[in-house]
């Protein structure tokens, strides 16, 4: 599922780093986004097999211009939500380790089931 979140991000046109992996003698990008895998739960079970599995994301932008944190992070849960994820919280302040981003996170969710 992480694969086809990051696609879907990465049609943005800007950078898409698993939070916490940049390297820490590495610039920020301009504008950015991070994400988070929180959890992957197996759900209804029948049978002992998984009929269905919940994946659990936080998904964030980072930017220079705090407009564009807003603005991104908006038009991202748009595109997510049209290729079927959930959005369990709309938004977040995110801190930074730069003072010169600012950023805005959200929780996203996409629900698979097994055939």
């Amino acid at each position: 599922m992480e694969d086809a979140l990051i696609a879907l991000l990465e049609t943005f046109k800007y950078p898409v780093i698993r939070q916490g992996s940049l390297a820490p003698d590495a610039a920020y990008p301009e504008t950015f986004f991070t994400f988070w895998n929180v959890e992957e739960d197996g759900d209804a079970f029948y049978d002992n097999k998984e009929a269905s599995a919940t994946y659990d994301y936080y998904v964030n932008v980072y930017s220079t211009n705090p407009s564009t944190t807003y603005t991104l992070l908006e038009s991202a849960r748009t595109l997510l939500r049209g290729n079927g994820w959930i959005t369990v919280r709309r938004g977040f302040d995110i801190a930074s380790d730069e003072p010169t981003h600012t950023g805005r996170g959200m929780q996203v969710e996409y629900l698979a089931f097994n055939k």
